[in-house]
């Protein structure tokens, strides 16, 4: 976690942003790091008009308003010796988030989950997705009424993917810094399976059980092999309790996992292909981030290109 040097905090929405305050300062305090606040106001309709035609700027009355609230806000992580500083901006919120974080280099976007709207946006608002899609830097989302130390926190990997390999280091690396530093547990899920297995065991290419299981071992010690490598530098391997290769669909695997050892914390990548500005999140990372419950900590693989153009 010491990578993080300059945090940003977007302060926004319905969602008490006090708690996640609390967490993003501490991790600046410990890191020495640089916290900026943020919130983003929309434009007002008719505000031109009205400045015109009575002298009045709205926008900026509300912009300063909600500025001299943030300062209330941080002040007193600010007299406690964290370096910290408050912005507002017009727009587009997700846009503007993200051309903050291009513009000036912040390494860390934090936000307080955004309350859903409704069923179409489940657990994670659009707001909240369209920062885990669009932002080039980790996202850490965090759920109000969560543990001010994390106990168990978990790493989902996938080194069988199509994913930079770099990624799932990226992951473990984090998982394994938060852990040192919270004194939590630490776990790691990967999820496998055989592709075609429904029509091997009951369709039209259906084959002998005892070959099926067979080509089942095969790929079950496949994929153990490629997480004990991976696992290996991080001081596990595939026998270790914190070590979990299990049978079935990801987003299933993860959210069973995640009960299982009581994890406080999701880190994960975002799976897609780099270079294509926008596409990044894969059908399992979105399943995964729309039905879990818990905080999660969203890292890009290397070269992913952000669709918003910085100023």
């Amino acid at each position: 976690m010491q990578r993080f040097k300059n945090i940003l905090l977007l302060a926004h929405g319905d969602a008490d942003p006090a708690p996640v305050l609390q967490r993003a300062a501490r991790l600046a305090q410990a890191n020495e790091a640089r916290l900026t606040v943020m919130d983003v106001i929309a434009p007002i309709d008719d505000a031109r008009r009205l400045e015109e035609r009575l002298g009045l700027d709205l926008t900026a009355t509300v912009r300063d308003r909600r500025l001299d609230a943030l300062h209330r806000l941080t002040a007193p992580w600010a007299d406690n010796g964290v370096l910290i500083h408050t912005k507002v901006a017009t727009g587009t919120p997700f846009i503007e988030v993200v051309r903050a974080v291009r513009n000036n280099g912040f390494d860390l976007l934090m936000k307080a989950a955004e309350p859903p709207a409704g069923t179409l946006q489940r657990l994670f608002g659009s707001l909240d997705l369209h920062l885990l899609r669009k932002c080039p830097c980790p996202v850490w989302i965090d759920r109000p009424g969560m543990r001010e130390s994390y106990r168990s926190v978990l790493a989902a990997v996938d080194p069988a993917g199509d994913a930079d390999p770099a990624l799932d280091r990226t992951i473990l690396q984090l998982a394994t810094s938060l852990g040192r530093r919270e004194d939590a547990a630490v776990h790691v899920v990967h999820a496998w399976d055989l592709p075609g297995e429904s029509m091997l065991r009951d369709g039209m290419a259906r084959i002998p059980l005892a070959e099926l299981e067979r080509q089942l071992t095969i790929i079950r010690e496949h994929h153990e092999a490629l997480v004990e490598s991976l696992v290996a530098p991080f001081g596990m391997d595939r026998n270790s309790p914190a070590v979990h290769v299990a049978k079935g669909r990801p987003a299933d695997v993860i959210a069973r996992i995640a009960g299982e050892t009581g994890a406080d914390l999701i880190v994960m990548g975002t799976v897609g292909r780099t270079g294509i500005p926008g596409l990044i999140m894969g059908n399992t990372a979105e399943e995964i981030l729309q039905t879990t419950q818990l905080p999660v900590l969203a890292v890009k693989p290397a070269g992913f290109i952000s669709p918003i153009a910085p100023d």
